[in-house]
């Protein structure tokens, strides 16, 4: 085969298959989401604002490379992207903008990391004991792929997007605050001058006379000289409505209780939601952290966000102490021993075995 049989071969397979386009979309897509539009909302920033600043506060025992602001980017990284993945190094963590693996049997063996620098990325390969590789919403497919909740309530990003969207287009090009205003029957040039009279005169009541006795089939001044708005009619269409429906949706889908956004919440709400996000959605994250860094460190390392974040009824665990307190008191007192004691208090409100 001659070099320049070689090079139309080359030419003919690079035209046909197209395959580098399909792998930068999809890769544009891994990185950016959906449409890479409901990331750069308030609603959805928020959200990620409450994973990041509730990671940022945990208390980290058995190592010294989670520090906050590094707790803080792994934060931001799961609610934008769904993972994040960091390369160990003895002093510190590196995080990495981009990654390629391998796998076997669904675990990753190897990496291709991309690191972020000011004057251009690096690229080097590592090993899956080198990594620091954190997945949320991962399906049983495609383990080692982690999904953001906007990925997985796509629908609801998107129709969030569509209703802002038709929002900003309507307060845009819409004529918001025009008025027609019937004109007596007067030649065009008439018409033309007075139409110009109204420019620029915000905010003054403008005085025409009407020539016409009748306009609008009625005397005048009853129905001459009648405004009509041009404004669109947005409560019809319930776009207010749709809208608040897509905001909650998104905050309820990163763990943040819609309620929390009413005008009229009080602070027991606010509570009882810092309590749902915290228990429900930051500790388990923070639980799979501490569970790959204890693999991959060689350490056990523990994360725990609720005492940080104070995420508890010190209330309600003041009274059922009380209560506890008060139960062994009378139960020793009748008499009753202490091994029965010690279940009925397990089985009840789960108190460990009181020690004599």
């Amino acid at each position: 085969m001659g070099l320049l049989d070689f090079w139309k071969k080359r030419e003919k397979r690079s035209a046909v298959s197209g395959f580098t386009a399909e792998v930068m979309q999809m890769r544009e897509a891994y990185i950016s989401g959906r449409s890479g539009i409901a990331e750069l909302t308030a609603t959805a920033q928020s959200a990620i604002s409450h994973w990041e600043n509730g990671l940022a506060l945990a208390d980290v025992t058995g190592t010294d490379l989670l520090d906050r602001c590094t707790l803080a980017l792994i934060g931001r990284s799961l609610a934008v992207r769904g993972e994040s993945a960091w390369l160990i190094t003895p002093d510190r963590l590196i995080p990495c903008s981009d990654w390629d693996l391998r796998t076997n049997y669904g675990r990753p063996t190897a990496y291709r990391l991309s690191i972020p620098e000011a004057g251009g990325g690096t690229t080097l390969t590592a090993l899956a004991a080198e990594v620091l590789h954190v997945r949320i919403g991962a399906d049983s497919a495609a383990p080692w792929f982690g999904t953001s909740p906007l990925r997985r309530a796509n629908l609801t990003a998107g129709l969030l997007n569509a209703v802002e969207d038709a929002l900003r287009e309507t307060f845009e090009l819409a004529p918001i605050g025009s008025q027609v205003v019937p004109m007596p029957e007067n030649p065009d040039v008439d018409n033309t001058k007075m139409g110009q009279s109204f420019r620029g005169q915000r905010g003054r009541v403008l005085l025409r006379e009407s020539v016409t006795v009748s306009a609008a089939g009625g005397p005048a001044p009853q129905s001459d000289w009648n405004p009509q708005s041009l404004s669109p009619d947005l409560q019809r269409t319930a776009a207010v409505e749709t809208l608040a429906a897509a905001r909650e949706a998104i905050c309820f889908a990163f763990g943040v209780l819609p309620a929390m956004t009413y005008p009229r919440t009080t602070g027991p709400l606010i509570r009882e939601g810092q309590r749902h996000l915290a228990q429900w959605w930051l500790q388990p994250i923070a639980s799979l952290i501490a569970e790959e860094a204890t693999e991959k460190l060689g350490s056990g390392v523990t994360i725990d966000v609720m005492s940080p974040l104070q995420a508890y009824d010190a209330g309600g665990r003041a009274r059922a102490l009380a209560t506890a307190v008060q139960a062994l008191t009378e139960a020793k007192a009748g008499g009753i021993a202490a091994g029965d004691i010690a279940a009925a208090l397990s089985s009840s409100i789960g108190i460990d075995s009181p020690q004599q």
